[in-house]
């Protein structure tokens, strides 16, 4: 892999542990009126939380952060209090996902001239796309932005796009295409081989099976599950880094098999799709359940959820927040 000197990361440097932030909410969310609704207080100690228990990375303004439902002035103070609080003590991707390029453009910009590390960017939602208009936008969007790191924002039920394998043939050749946030690993072998280039990320639950699949490539996973306490995921991280060393992937694989049980509850019916619908609003409430950080209210018109599927979400959360602990345990005694 070749360096670009004007990027502040390199696929190299995108290793561990991301979580994505969902994006606080004071009370007042739920209110439409209501222009000042983010809780930087909340977002600022959270940060500060997640960079002292040792994660490696975060990643915001995706679907759970809300990226498609604050305001402009929400998103600058949200970024602003998050890199106030990092200090450049861990790379930071600010998603700029937009209804269209020029305001991708416009956002990608501010954003890295405040100072992140780069974006988390999907394509526009409003007409589904095919290959030659999403591989045309985000070709768009880094020559106008060539020094921004991209981190691909895959998740096809968001964007009413398939990430298919002729998409990851092309986005592989952008020299600031870095990584992506990844759904599923069945088709993982082959992309790794398309995009040579990029740091591929796949969720907490699925980041043990797929390191097994290329230890080399997959060295780094998001998390959503991290923001209900995140003990569990840096154990995940260490466990696969020392499967790596000893070749024993028992430990790593007994620590994913918990997160898959604690998932359990957070896709209605047992479906993404059918979660994808409520995304924010079951995050958040699971995220609120579990009681390591207060995520808060939903912002309009996503704050409208069914009650049997909040539960689950709930359910969820707090068998999050009892791995937290038992993982914290963990800790405390090996250190002890």
């Amino acid at each position: 892999m070749g360096n670009n000197p004007k990027l502040r990361i390199e696929a190299e440097g995108i290793n561990g542990l991301w979580p994505i932030l969902c994006t606080p909410a004071k009370d007042n969310a739920p209110d439409w009126s209501q222009s000042d609704t983010v809780d930087l207080d909340e977002t600022a100690r959270v940060v500060e939380a997640l960079i002292e228990a040792g994660v490696d990375g975060l990643l915001s303004l995706g679907t759970y952060g809300e990226a498609h439902s604050l305001l402009w002035e929400e998103k600058k103070a949200l970024v602003g209090c998050i890199l106030e609080t990092i200090r450049g003590r861990i790379p930071f991707f600010a998603g700029s996902t937009a209804l269209n390029t020029r305001e991708v453009v416009a956002q990608t910009r501010a954003f890295h001239d405040m100072g992140v590390t780069g974006t988390m960017l999907g394509v526009p939602m409003w007409c589904k796309a095919d290959v030659p208009t999403a591989v045309r936008f985000y070709r768009d969007v880094t020559e106008a932005c060539p020094d921004t790191a991209l981190a691909i924002y895959a998740n096809s039920e968001a964007f009413k796009f398939e990430f298919g394998r002729p998409f990851w043939a092309e986005i592989g050749k952008l020299p600031q295409a870095v990584a992506t946030k990844y759904l599923g690993i069945g088709m993982l072998a082959t992309d790794l081989e398309l995009a040579p280039r990029l740091r591929f990320l796949p969720t907490e639950a699925d980041y043990y099976a797929a390191a097994r699949i290329d230890p080399e490539r997959i060295t780094a996973f998001w998390s959503s599950g991290a923001l209900c306490g995140p003990a569990t995921q840096l154990a995940l991280r260490d466990r696969v880094a020392d499967a790596r060393r000893t070749g024993d992937w028992a430990p790593a694989k007994a620590v994913a098999d918990k997160i898959r049980a604690a998932d359990d509850g957070l896709f209605p019916n047992g479906s993404f799709a059918d979660f994808s619908k409520y995304n924010v609003g079951l995050e958040k409430g699971r995220m609120n359940a579990a009681g390591w950080m207060k995520a808060g209210p939903s912002r309009p018109p996503y704050h409208v959820v069914p009650e049997a599927y909040l539960e689950g979400a709930q359910r969820s959360g707090r068998a999050f927040a009892a791995l937290h602990a038992e993982f914290s345990a963990q800790t405390a005694a090996e250190l002890a």
